[in-house]
Order: structure tokens, then C-alpha cells, then sequence
């Protein structure tokens, strides 16, 4: 595996962006400067993250997300983020 983690990730396993390997060794978040440990996917080259929405779920009990633009940067917890 590279030392870069994927352009766009999703936790969700029924989504064709999840990639288990990289969610196993760990990917870290920072959108606009700030820390985000609550991220259901995101997109580095596209910059968006989808937030949980509270705590509404849909009708198939799955969390209602929401899409928020800025700049996103992507790692490997195993590694220090670049600054």
C-alpha cells in the first residue's frame, strides 16, 4: 500500500469508495485547518467531507449526512500530517 491514503473514501461497506485495508491501518482528517474525527466520507481532490446530520437516520436506519465544502486533507495516522 502507498503512502498516500485514497481521494476519496467512505466507512460505509456498501459504498463502491470503501477500502478496508486503508480504514485498518487508520486515515486522519483535517478539513479547513481543523481535526475531524467524525467523517462518514470525503473527497480530497473534489473538497468535501459528509458529516453525520445529528442524530436523524433515514428510512433504512442509516445516519442522514450532510456535505460540506472546503479543503481537505487526507492521512495515515501512522505518520505525522504535513503542516
Amino acid at each position: 500500500m502507498s503512502d498516500t491514503p485514497p481521494d476519496h473514501l467512505a466507512i460505509n461497506p456498501a459504498s463502491p469508495f470503501h477500502d478496508a485495508a486503508a480504514l485498518e491501518r487508520g486515515v486522519g482528517i483535517r478539513f479547513n485547518d481543523v481535526e475531524r474525527d467524525n467523517v462518514e466520507e470525503y473527497s480530497v481532490s473534489e473538497g468535501w467531507i459528509r458529516v453525520q446530520a445529528g442524530k436523524a437516520r433515514d428510512r433504512r436506519g442509516n445516519p442522514m449526512t450532510i456535505k460540506v465544502k472546503g479543503t481537505v486533507v487526507a492521512y495515515f495516522l501512522d505518520q505525522k500530517p504535513d503542516a
